[in-house]
């Protein structure tokens, strides 16, 4: 469930939003050429929303939603966790803070989803 959980975050971010938006990722916008600090190869993909954020933030709420009430620390750990990844798509220049943000409210979204579908298939879980 969780590649599942994965799969879904990144087929909706990649698939349908993203050409659906097609915007131009900050690091390839010729009009930020002289303040992206470039530190990672851009690439040719497009910007909105951050796959990264989306898939990571689906997993860790997944994950979350599944084994907080046995182990509490997880909700501080995933969400930093995300976090993390969301804010390094920022840093390097791949991604506007918009495209995380977005990013992780997709993921967190799928992600809640995910785990109830979890909990309706194993209700011992």
């Amino acid at each position: 469930m969780v590649l599942f959980t994965f799969a879904m975050g990144d087929l909706i971010a990649s698939r349908v939003v993203k050409p659906w938006v097609s915007r131009v990722r900050p690091c390839n916008d010729l009009s930020l050429a002289n303040d992206i600090i470039h530190r990672v190869p851009c690439g040719s993909g497009l910007s909105f929303p951050s796959a990264h954020a989306t898939n990571h933030f689906a997993i860790a709420v997944f994950l979350i939603c599944l084994f907080y009430s046995r182990w509490k620390p997880i909700l501080p750990i995933g969400i930093f966790w995300a976090f993390i990844i969301s804010f390094a798509q920022v840093y390097v220049g791949v991604h506007y803070p918009v495209d995380v943000t977005t990013g992780a409210l997709l993921g967190i979204t799928i992600g809640f989803i995910c785990s109830r579908i979890f909990k309706k298939l194993q209700p011992d879980f």
